[in-house]
């Protein structure tokens, strides 16, 4: 009867450690796919918006002017467009994903990028492209440095959560009451703070996407919840360098 109750308990142990290797291979899949996906909408983002820059600019001997496309899309009326049309996409994604299939939801999440990258393509017109990619370098070892730690770390940072936003609905007022202002002290102020709160983010989203990983998941469901996070971590990665680029970014 001893013999039976040790196997029993070396049965069931091995069965939990082959669970539990089980979701720990499912969970690096989902993190890789959630990487994969915004190291892909980065990547798009940034080709579209150099490549147009160089539609919508021509060098002359009196400097960079502004091409057809460049006067069509950064001097008229349709720049509103083209600068609020991101923002529709995000709060379409985030409200819609639940009822769209996998295939419509990538094709959104992609689409969302490329108008990023439409309305980006002024940075190449204000900052030099050796500030650029130097500030980019430097987002990019801190924002893996800082979702890494999200990752792995076992102290709970969920209680962030309402402090960021609040930090982040602050961020928002404060850039609309400047843009009245114009203050260059305040808007420094603006991009410390901004730097600081998309640090916080970044770490926070991160533990919160690994916890929203469910080993029962469809496929369809973990595809989804990819696309979410990828969306998320995106955005984190974006507001950290453009506020980097504000305070470090040597124009033109």
């Amino acid at each position: 009867m001893a013999g039976f109750d040790e196997r029993r308990v070396y049965a069931e142990a091995a069965r939990s450690r082959a669970d539990g290797a089980a979701i720990d291979e499912g969970l690096r899949t989902y993190m890789l796919r959630v990487y994969n996906y915004m190291a892909g909408a980065l990547a798009l983002t940034g080709v579209v918006a150099f490549a147009f820059f160089q539609m919508s600019v021509v060098e002359t001997s009196q400097g960079m002017e502004l091409t057809g496309l460049g006067q069509t899309l950064y001097a008229t009326p349709l720049k509103w467009v083209v600068m609020l049309a991101p923002l529709a996409m995000v709060f379409f994604l985030s409200f819609r994903i639940h009822k769209m299939s996998v295939g419509t939801a990538q094709t959104t999440f992609w689409l969302y990028a490329g108008l990023v990258g439409v309305s980006l393509a002024t940075i190449f017109m204000i900052y030099t492209g050796t500030s650029i990619a130097r500030v980019f370098f430097i987002t990019a070892v801190a924002f893996g440095s800082l979702s890494l730690w999200g990752y792995t770390t076992k102290r709970d940072i969920s209680g962030w959560g309402s402090f960021l936003f609040m930090g982040l609905i602050g961020i928002i007022i404060a850039m609309v009451v400047n843009i009245f202002l114009a203050s260059d002290a305040l808007q420094f102020a603006i991009s410390v703070i901004g730097v600081l709160i998309f640090a916080g983010l970044t770490a926070y989203d991160t533990q919160s996407i690994k916890q929203m990983y469910y080993a029962g998941d469809s496929q369809e469901a973990s595809a989804k919840k990819s696309i979410m996070g990828a969306l998320r971590l995106y955005l984190d990665f974006l507001n950290m360098f453009l506020f980097l680029l504000q305070l470090m970014g040597n124009r033109e």
